[in-house]
């Protein structure tokens, strides 16, 4: 249920977190020329990964695709290459099939209006209020986690986040105390994501440092860490994975996954085991001929809502009904995702 705080004096934001953030921002490339091509790539690397993790690949996504053009029409191995590692991958496949609609049907340049932003694949209100706002200078809100966390510690909201009216509320709120339209726009975007990023921390708030403090009912009531109010956390589903490195003659094995997580991305085969199956049933089903275990490893890695513990093999074979690849070819060629890319480790 949406709990409303309209009282709140919010027209008191603005002007002291715009100075406090002239002079406390960070330096981040993303913020040097903030194109709405910049913008976006940035802003959709930046969705559940963390700042100092998004840098080198930003880096290297914008020397190797520049333009929009450029992303429009790279070819997805190389896409996905410049992405390894980042996870959640949908995110790069959008970006290019957002880029190739922005190159056919609006010739290469971004639509300034939210709306029209919003017909965009993998383009939802938070990054279309970014890009409007931080490349168009429009009183457009982007409300991320960063901003819901000052939202609701500074007017003590308890509503929990994931109420789907509370996000249009707070946009709808902080769009009423937007600075005119104008480069403003964009620092005060910037400086609300900002100050949960480097103040209004989850478990440590540095409220002496916060230019808003004054202004804080969480704080006047010592509350800071009661908000947000999230919700409850749902246990996550586990699996016991069977991993297999299989090096034959011709090279390493490595295939597309067709279904479940990371459908569409290369692995080193994988089985999710069921009772009664082991290693060697699962290779010989696959028609694997001649094999000998040489070693393996465990692994954990942890999806939004599965566990899985790995089991990796390093395997020996004669055979096997897979695309083999040199480790010349792994290591600059093959997007494998970091969940099978740790096994690399296993053949090192």
């Amino acid at each position: 249920m949406l709990v409303r705080t309209d009282a709140f004096p919010f027209e008191r934001i603005p002007a002291p977190l715009l100075s406090w953030y002239k002079e406390h921002k960070r330096d981040l490339a993303w913020r040097v020329d903030p194109t709405p091509y910049r913008v976006w790539v940035s802003e959709i690397m930046l969705q559940q990964t963390r700042v100092e993790a998004v840098k080198g690949y930003y880096d290297r996504f914008m020397k190797e695709l520049p333009t929009v053009y450029d992303l429009a029409n790279v070819k997805e191995e190389k896409l996905l290459k410049l992405w390894e590692g980042l996870g959640y991958y949908s995110r790069a496949r959008n970006l290019q099939k957002t880029a190739k609609t922005v190159v056919e049907r609006f010739g290469g340049v971004f639509p300034e209006d939210e709306k029209e932003l919003l017909k965009l694949s993998g383009i939802g209100a938070y990054t279309a209020g970014a890009i409007a706002s931080i490349a168009f200078h429009k009183r457009a809100p982007a409300v991320d986690g960063n901003v819901f966390r000052v939202f609701s510690r500074l007017t003590c909201n308890p509503t929990v986040i994931s109420e789907p009216k509370y996000r249009p509320y707070v946009a709808e709120t902080l769009r009423e105390v937007y600075p005119p339209e104008g480069q403003a726009c964009a620092e005060f975007t910037q400086a609300l994501m900002e100050l949960g990023a480097i103040v209004c921390k989850p478990q440590s708030p540095a409220c002496d440092k916060c230019p808003l403090a004054e202004l804080c009912e969480s704080k006047k009531a010592n509350a800071q860490t009661a908000y947000p109010v999230l919700p409850e956390k749902k246990a996550k589903r586990e699996e016991q994975v069977f991993v297999f490195v299989i090096e034959t003659k011709d090279g390493v094995c490595v295939r597309k996954r067709t279904a479940g997580v990371l459908k569409g991305m290369y692995e080193f085969p994988s089985h999710v085991a069921k009772v009664g199956d082991t290693p060697e049933t699962v290779l010989k089903e696959w028609g694997v001929t001649g094999f000998s275990f040489r070693t393996e490893r465990k692994f954990t890695h942890v999806f939004t809502h599965i566990r899985w513990e790995m089991l990796c093999f390093l395997v020996q074979a004669e055979s096997a009904p897979f695309e083999r690849y040199s480790r010349e070819e792994l290591a600059n060629e093959i997007s494998l995702p970091t969940a099978f890319r740790q096994c690399l480790e296993i053949i090192l």
